[in-house]
Parts: structure tokens; sequence; C-alpha cells
């Protein structure tokens, strides 16, 4: 396979897996994007660019229901399955026990009220985010709303780069796949474009989801000994959450 082939490999299975975007996949697409980390922020532009659609109705629509339409359209675009890593880890951050008794509430399929409570705080604060943006100029609430899904994707490049598997599954094929320079492209070129655009609030989301999903990865780190699947799930909805609320601040206060 050639290195352009490599690439849109990579991209449509990075497309697939990341986003609810109808594309076609072939053999070899998953190996090439869990290989390829710089993927993780340019499906995040793409997911941005179409979930802020709603947000063009600013001028048209009122606040909340702009809110809502931003709401859907993420969820329409990504998938819900990322709310599932949101769910385990609200059922582990309440459990009792070790590292392994974690580990293990991770991997039951029971839904126990820290999931219950975690998934409904984030798809508030999503929603009330939402909201935020719907109330700034259309250029900045659109420009955070692609800040904050290519930062928090851009995070998860940085979890497979550098991250440290607590057990076998998704998690662990990221992180085999990828190494730690593999991450260098895409932070100087995720970071220069939020240099150029400072200080837009765009710029200010990217850092602020790059920042949040970290969150995530340092509590697996230090109470299951590394990340899995359910974690990167979660770094990507609370990034998102993060970069879209620190975008709507930096504009109030800049």
């Amino acid at each position: 396979m050639t290195v352009i082939g490599r690439w849109v490999g990579a991209v449509r299975g990075g497309l697939g897996f990341l986003t609810r975007l109808p594309v076609r996949h072939r053999e070899g697409d998953w190996d090439a994007f869990r290989s390829t980390p710089a993927v993780f922020p340019l499906v995040g532009l793409v997911a941005g660019m179409l979930a802020a659609i709603p947000l063009l109705a600013i001028d048209r629509l009122g606040a909340p229901t702009v809110a809502v339409g931003y709401l859907l359209s993420v969820y329409a675009v990504t998938g819900i399955h990322h709310l599932d890593g949101i769910g385990d880890l609200g059922d582990a951050l309440v459990v009792h026990g070790d590292a392994e008794r974690r580990r293990e509430v991770l991997k039951d399929t029971t839904t126990g009220v820290g999931a219950l409570l975690a998934v409904s705080i984030t798809v508030a604060a999503l929603a009330l985010g939402g909201l935020g943006l719907a109330e700034l100029p259309l250029f900045a609430a659109v420009g955070v709303a692609i800040g904050a899904e290519v930062g928090t994707k851009l995070g998860m490049a940085g979890m497979a780069a550098y991250g440290t598997a607590a057990s076998d599954g998704m998690g662990e094929q990221f992180i085999d796949g990828s190494t730690p320079g593999s991450f260098f492209f895409p932070l100087v070129v995720a970071l220069s474009a939020a240099t150029f655009a400072w200080p837009h609030p765009g710029a200010v989301a990217l850092c602020g989801a790059l920042a949040g999903g970290g969150l995530p990865w340092h509590w697996a780190n230090r109470n299951l000994g590394g990340i899995n699947g359910d974690i990167f799930g979660a770094a990507n909805e609370v990034g998102r959450v993060a970069g879209v609320h620190l975008g709507v601040i930096a504009w109030t206060l800049l």
C-alpha cells in the first residue's frame, strides 16, 4: 500500500470509528487508522464543521432552539458510543475497591447510578454549552464548536501515542499501533493553527478540549494503572464539554 493509499484508508477508518458518517470500509482501514494518530484531529475537523451547522441559525432562531439543534447535531454526527465510556467511568468512579475492582466495573454491562449521573451531567453540560454558543456571534460560535472537536480528538491521539494500556481491548489496539513520535505532527499542526487564530475563542476551545480530555486519562493512570477504550470515549466527551465552555468563557472575557 502506498503512503497516500494508507492515509486515505486511515481517514476512512477514522471517520467510520469516530463518526456516524456513511463511509465505506475496506480491508486494512482499521489497522491504518489505529497506527496513524494524526487522523484523529482531522476527523475532529470534519465532525466539528458538521456539528456546527445548527449554529448557522443563530440570527434566525431562539438560543434554546439553536442549543438543542447543536446537541442533536453533535450526537447525530459522532454517535453515542463514546457516551458508553462516560457511563462506565461514572460507575468506576463511585465503586469501592482497588484498581482490579474498578477495571471489572468498566467491563460490566450493567448500568449503575454512577453511569446514569455521569451521562446526564455530560449531556446537560453540553446542552448548556450549546446555549452559550447560541449567544455568541456566528463566526465565534462556529469556531468554538470546531475548535472543541479538534482539540478533544487531538487529546485522543495523545492518549494513543503516550498512554499505557490497563487491559486488553480497543484502547490497547490504539496504544500498540502508535508511537510517541506519531503524535508530534498532529500536535504541531493543531497548536500552530490555534496560535494563528489567537485570540479567537476557537483557539481557547481547542486547548481547553485537549486539557479537559486529559482529566479521565490522569484519573485512569492513578486508579486503573492505565487506560482502555472506555477512557478514550470518556476523554472525548469530557474534552468536548470543556472546550465548548472554555471557548464561551474566553469570548466573554476577551
